[in-house]
């Protein structure tokens, strides 16, 4: 404090501040400005439709995530009709590639359903995931030593 300055009187000065604050409308508070906007008035919203629900596809979303679940399981109920024997070598390759398009198939069609909030396609999706765990299961559980009958990957020549 300088000389000849007289000290302040914080209870003048509260008592002021409670008495602006009870005078103030009563609802949320003011936003802070950011510097250099203040002389700015705030940005409109831009006029247009809302985004749709379900991501990306818009109003189709619904149906390419049936259409999707559809292939899957088609595919998954196809796997039990596999026209080729698949005990080893290329075959197994070629079938444990179909059983793993199955898995990829439940996964897509399990995330799509979630973002279109489609509870029986995403129970329908974990369905064909479980379904298609057991196809890989079926096939690769003999081959590690974990089933009573043991399987090799490579066929004897």
């Amino acid at each position: 404090m300088s000389p000849g300055e007289r000290p302040r009187d914080w209870d003048k000065e509260m008592a002021n501040i409670d008495k602006m604050l009870e005078a103030a409308p009563a609802g949320p508070p003011a936003q802070p400005v950011p510097a250099g906007k203040a002389g700015r008035a705030p940005a409109a919203p831009a006029a247009g439709p809302a985004p749709a629900r379900g991501g990306e596809l818009g109003r189709y979303a619904r149906l390419f995530t049936w259409v999707r679940l559809a292939l899957g399981l088609l595919l998954g109920a196809a796997m039990t009709q596999w026209p080729y024997t698949h005990g080893c070598g290329l075959p197994l390759g070629a079938y444990l590639g179909g059983v793993l398009a199955v898995l990829v198939a439940a996964l897509w069609s399990s995330v799509s359903s979630w973002k279109t909030r489609s509870a029986l396609a995403h129970a329908l999706s974990l369905g064909l995931f479980v379904w298609g765990g057991f196809l890989a299961a079926r096939e690769v559980l003999p081959r590690i030593g974990y089933a009573k009958q043991t399987a090799e990957w490579v066929c004897a020549p």
